[in-house]
């Protein structure tokens, strides 16, 4: 497994907002967690990069525990993150923040490789380059967030709410743009509350209530789940005698 919790619990003070949390995404896959808000979603992500530590339990990425690691030492073994929002560096232009996603990177020619890469998937960021990055529409600026972090090179990408504030048509072509990434190799994890745009690409997905795990396996059981089918995976509230897992 690339990526897994085990057992996982995560708390804000006395709030307990992952429970027993277990996931396991495998290299090459593209994994969604799916739920309502306040479910847990972004803990997840924050626990997954160490802005959050768990309490108890492990997170383990290529079979290593990281539940200790600074953020930093996560990037360089090669998570890297697509934050909520975006989070670009509003006063800095499109390069400078492509730039920062390879700051712990030497410069070299893998880094232009990398730029290239970049550029081939997002031609308007190409043309955006020296743009002032807090001056582009909220698709470019989620164009830029995926290529920032595509220039640490990772191995796991892992993505909060991708299609946050996009109009239908960007929603599309980011959505194109991720199953690209995925297939030159990049395992994707990602947190979308656009359920029917992330099973459409997803090999499993897990679901998420109130910081507990409710359903897992693959996208095509899940969308044949009459339950997911009704709730449309919103704000749902699941009986506790459904709360098996369709696959482990």
């Amino acid at each position: 497994m690339l990526l897994e919790f085990r057992d996982v619990d995560t708390y804000y003070g006395d709030l307990h907002v992952l429970k027993q949390v277990n996931y396991a995404i495998r290299e090459g896959e593209i994994v969604s967690l799916l739920g309502g808000n306040a479910s847990g979603k972004s803990t997840t992500m924050k626990t997954i990069m160490g802005v959050v530590r768990p309490t108890r339990g492990q997170v383990l990425f290529d079979g290593q525990p990281i539940g200790t690691l600074p953020t930093a030492e996560r990037v360089r073994r090669g998570i890297a993150p697509v934050l909520e929002a975006r989070r670009l560096f509003p006063r800095m232009t499109v390069f400078e923040n492509l730039e920062m996603g390879a700051y712990l990177r030497k410069r070299g020619p893998a880094f232009q490789q990398d730029l290239d890469r970049v550029f081939t998937l997002f031609p308007r960021v190409q043309e955006r380059r020296n743009q002032i990055a807090g001056t582009l529409s909220g698709g470019e600026q989620q164009m830029v967030a995926i290529g920032r972090a595509l220039m640490a090179r990772p191995r796991l990408l892992c993505m909060d709410e991708p299609s946050m504030g996009l109009s239908p048509i960007f929603v599309e072509q980011v959505f194109d743009i991720i199953q690209a990434i995925n297939r030159q190799g990049t395992t994707i994890f990602m947190v979308e509350q656009n359920a029917n745009m992330a099973l459409s690409i997803a090999h499993r997905a897990y679901v998420l209530q109130t910081g507990q795990v409710v359903l897992s396996g693959t996208a095509d059981e899940l969308r044949r789940t009459p339950m997911i089918r009704e709730a449309y995976l919103g704000e749902m509230a699941i009986p506790v005698g459904c709360q098996e897992k369709l696959l482990t």
